[in-house]
């Protein structure tokens, strides 16, 4: 019998410095914003344009303390984990979606940040040099 399967991979820039909090059981939870840039052709003038997606990561204990400690915005980052769906009434009593990414590892684009530990499990694992800098900080549309 074939399983359920929910897992997903995004390369991206932080577009939010990570904020931790912590629930009332001392767990850390860390949330950040990234940006995934995606070229998409226009079929009237075949020209081509980039178009940013935006998608929330969450972070919990470990993981979480490692990316409020080491990732700061622009920083480019590969992330592992999962959706996870969420809902609330909104002030005018509509009911309101969010679909965010539950990370499971978090590995660096860039030069891993000194003092890092790689290879810890639990998502802290990190790969500098992975892959090329296409995008310099400053050029990120946020």
């Amino acid at each position: 019998m074939a399983r359920d399967y929910n897992k997903v991979t995004i390369t991206g820039r932080l577009g939010t410095d990570p904020e931790m909090r912590f629930l009332p059981s001392g767990v850390p939870v860390t949330t950040f914003r990234m940006a995934v840039n995606r070229m998409v052709g226009r079929s009237d003038s075949g020209e081509r344009r980039e178009e940013t997606d935006w998608f929330t990561v969450k972070a919990w204990r470990q993981l979480a303390e490692f990316c409020n400690q080491y990732l700061t915005k622009g920083k480019r980052v590969l992330v592992e984990g999962r959706l996870e769906t969420r809902s609330w009434d909104g002030p005018d009593g509509q009911k309101r979606y969010a679909t965010d990414i539950v990370a499971n590892e978090v590995h660096f684009f860039d030069t891993a940040p000194q003092g890092a530990v790689a290879g810890v499990r639990g998502g802290t694992s990190m790969d500098g040099g992975m892959g090329d800098d296409l995008m310099e900080p400053d050029d990120l549309p946020f």
